[in-house]
């Protein structure tokens, strides 16, 4: 591991001149992994400056060949990911087999960026008038940047810069101060793929860097994943100085479930989908939604979240790592305490949880609460961590206005066999992404990441169509060419085109 995280600025891995730092720390024993340098504000002066002298080459380069580029950084993504995913384990926690996912979902994210030329392809209709027609291009922005949270080190930086770079803009990555050394091997990969110098950069540091790039008059693009406060600063901000933004945020994702579903099916989803990565996905489900009779089935949901033990990345019989930081373990027990003291029956209890191998780890074993109520703060607040509640409802229609009156929409799911309750549930609901027998439903990336209400800022969402809309500007031609000793009109004192 480094000593000391480089920053990558101009095409060259430098270390950085601030003497600021903050640690990099393995969160199963609180080792240091590497100090993280906040990049002054001369080095992000240079990272914006050398993304916009960049821009005015990289948006020549033919189409095909930025393709090409990113086909050479897939296949090296490819024959590394094993590599990735272990530098991920260390410094976010994760068990390897959820490591190597988080970096697959992200090549499969620089897959879809391979097909830049017909994802970039505008619109032409010959004849809007007599003699006149018109094309429509696709065109890319400038420098755009982007801002990624710890829980998703490889993938959601993967979500981001490929795409825009593939259209043409350059990059400015901000990742997590928390798990910086991911996205740094992602750089080195991408830098070995042979792009140009200066269509990626890559700083770190904490909220300045973050307000710098907010700020900074040539950044065209802001894209932001993270807890819903910042999101909003970011947003608020970002739009302000008239950036184009999009800040996927907070969640509280419910999973319904109807008496007619597969018993067995649902526990294993649920065990899976709400404390795998330790609740630490912010498309986990955090509240299942029980209608009627399968509420009988609590009894067996809890025995079989007691089996799931929490361990080291390379133990294959642990069900998943510790909380990223001391901090966020201590929100979590502290959110746990509060649903005791508010009334909700803590029916399994992993605030007590150690690792005897791993004392210092930050652990929390899987918890669940049954008899939440919606005014209470574990159900108003988003935990992040391996804590499920259990609700009950007498009807869909109830399941349905229950998850509608929650602030945030960013995932559901329902488990049913009823093809009618299913197509009742997907149309009424009003959340960006649902789920049916799928409980954690984030879509491939040929598809948009559509998060709803209080989840998502912006207008344009995270990779698929949407992303490529997001990262470049529609240019309109309109044109007509006179034939040769065509006779002129007279003056057209209309706006109608003849």
């Amino acid at each position: 591991m480094d000593s000391r995280v480089p920053l990558y600025l101009e095409g060259q891995f430098v270390d950085s001149t601030s003497t600021r730092t903050l640690p990099n720390l393995n969160p199963v024993n609180q080792q240091k992994l590497a100090d993280v340098p906040c990049a002054s504000e001369s080095e992000m002066a240079r990272a914006v400056a050398s993304a916009k002298a960049a821009f005015e080459t990289w948006k020549e380069v033919p189409v095909p060949e930025r393709a090409r580029l990113m086909m050479r950084f897939l296949q090296l993504l490819k024959d590394n990911q094993d590599d990735i995913a272990e530098t991920l384990s260390h410094e976010t926690g994760k068990v390897f087999a959820d490591a190597k996912g988080d970096v697959w979902r992200g090549i499969e994210v620089v897959e879809h960026a391979c097909g830049i030329p017909s994802l970039m392809m505008g619109e032409t209709v010959e004849n809007v008038a007599r003699d006149i027609d018109t094309s429509s291009y696709m065109q890319p922005l400038g420098v755009c940047a982007g801002i990624t949270p710890f829980n998703f080190p490889a993938m959601i930086p993967l979500w981001m810069f490929p795409l825009a770079i593939a259209c043409g803009n350059t990059f400015v990555l901000k990742p997590s101060e928390q798990d910086p050394l991911t996205p740094m091997k992602i750089a080195r990969l991408f830098d070995e793929a042979g792009f140009p110098k200066g269509v990626l950069q890559v700083v770190h540091g904490d909220r300045e860097q973050v307000d710098y790039l907010l700020n900074h008059p040539d950044i065209r693009a802001i894209s932001f994943v993270g807890s819903a406060p910042v999101g909003q600063h970011i947003y608020k901000t970002g739009t302000a100085n008239l950036k184009r933004v999009q800040c996927m945020t907070g969640a509280k994702n419910h999973m319904v479930v109807m008496p007619d579903a597969d018993k067995r099916q649902v526990i294993n989803n649920l065990v899976g989908a709400s404390v795998g990565a330790a609740g630490q996905r912010c498309m986990a489900i955090s509240v299942a939604v029980f209608v009627g009779s399968s509420i009988e089935w609590l009894d067996e949901l809890k025995e079989e979240l007691g089996k799931v033990t929490p361990g080291a990345w390379d133990d294959a019989s642990a069900g998943y790592g510790p909380l990223i930081s001391v901090r966020a373990r201590e929100r979590v027990i502290d959110l746990i305490g509060q649903g005791k003291k508010e009334g909700a029956n803590c029916v399994l209890d992993g605030s007590d949880f150690r690792h005897s191998d791993f004392p210092d780890g930050n652990w929390v074993g899987p918890t669940m609460f049954s008899g939440v109520k919606p005014d209470m703060t574990i159900y108003k607040e988003e935990i992040f961590g391996p804590v499920l509640l259990a609700m009950q409802v007498d009807t869909i229609e109830e399941a349905v206005e229950l998850i509608n009156n929650n602030p945030f929409g960013n995932g559901t799911s329902l488990f049913t066999n009823s093809g009618g309750a299913a197509r009742y549930f997907q149309h009424h609901i009003q959340v960006g992404q649902v789920g049916i027998n799928v409980p954690i439903p984030v879509p491939l990336p040929f598809f948009s990441f559509t998060g709803w209400r209080n989840s998502f800022y912006g207008d344009q969402h995270a990779y698929g169509k949407q992303a490529v809309r997001f990262y470049t500007e529609t240019k309109t031609v309109v044109s007509r060419w006179f034939h040769h000793g065509e006779e002129a009109q007279g003056p057209n004192m209309t706006i109608q085109m003849r």
